[in-house]
């Protein structure tokens, strides 16, 4: 228990810090727009192609993880359509119900797998994020377009574009064919990689919106408990099912125990969502996490 407070507390502290130095005008309000695009364009896709690069690709547990992904996206994605069904939602709440309970903040997934599974957890962290991230979004866009038609190509483009999936498309190949990483450039991706995290933790916290929290209270409370406690046990069993190994098992659950990510606030006002009611769950979810992640990694070590 004490272990998992060690690595987790730090990551909150970057993320209180940050929504301090928002609220104080420090370092302008200029500054956080410009720092998340750096961070989402360069640094974060430099730490997830310096982690699949070296990756074993090869390990027997990864096409049994890969399975205890799909199983968990489709137990939750087919509990939200019965929902949906019984409660009536229109499209623009289904879509932030439904990024609510499986869109995840990137950032403080990969920092807890860093800190709390080292080297060894951050290689099936990003073949995790390699899968999830572009499935992720495609059913987030779908949900939020469910009462008008797409086009594929309008679903597709972009995800194909999405500077995090490249990055991951990329690592992987650079794996496959042997190559290695030479002349320093280990190095200065390295040094990319270590910048990413806390500046993505301060973003985070520039980014909470605790007026959002007024009203609502009914929708934030069940979509949050059921995303951070729930969702979490859907994949443990899952990945006990499949008999995962002890950290391939860990990392799976650390992931669906994340907050929701706050970049879904974006893709909601552009498809016409609730965004009152997501800008609500991005900051309630971060909030609660701080002790849900705590008690769900606490519970794991105890199994």
């Amino acid at each position: 228990m004490s272990h998992i407070l060690v690595s987790l507390w730090p990551l909150f502290v970057l993320i209180v810090a940050g929504h301090a130095m928002q609220r104080s005008g420090f370092p302008g309000a200029g500054f956080w727009p410009g720092a998340e695009r750096f961070n989402y364009f360069v640094l974060f896709p430099a730490l997830l192609f310096s982690s699949l690069s070296a990756a074993p690709l090869n390990n027997p547990a990864l096409p049994r993880l890969l399975a205890a992904l799909v199983i968990v996206l489709g137990v939750v994605t087919a509990g939200l359509l019965v929902a949906r069904r019984i409660r009536q939602w229109p499209a623009a709440r289904f879509g932030v119900q439904l990024q609510g309970l499986l869109r995840f903040n990137t950032y403080l997934g990969i920092a807890a797998v860093s800190g709390l599974y080292g080297k060894e957890g951050m290689v099936f962290a990003a073949v995790i994020l390699a899968v999830l991230v572009p499935a992720v979004n495609v059913l987030s866009v779908l949900a939020l377009s469910a009462d008008r038609s797409r086009s594929v190509m309008s679903l597709l483009v972009p995800v194909i574009r999405n500077p995090l999936i490249l990055a991951c498309l990329a690592g992987a190949l650079f794996n496959l064919s042997g190559l290695e990483l030479k002349w320093g450039t280990d190095r200065l991706l390295t040094l990319l990689a270590n910048t990413s995290l806390p500046l993505g933790l301060l973003c985070v916290g520039a980014a909470l919106k605790l007026d959002e929290l007024r009203g609502q209270g009914g929708a934030l409370l069940g979509n949050s408990l059921i995303r951070l406690l729930v969702v979490p046990a859907v994949a443990f069993l899952s990945a006990r099912l499949l008999a995962l190994p002890e950290i391939e098992t860990a990392v799976v659950v650390v992931f669906f125990a994340l907050p929701t990510a706050p970049s879904a606030y974006v893709l909601t006002r552009q498809l016409g969502g609730d965004s009152h009611l997501m800008a609500g769950l991005i900051t309630f979810q971060t909030l609660l996490s701080a002790i849900s992640l705590l008690l769900v990694m606490a519970a794991l070590a105890q199994m």
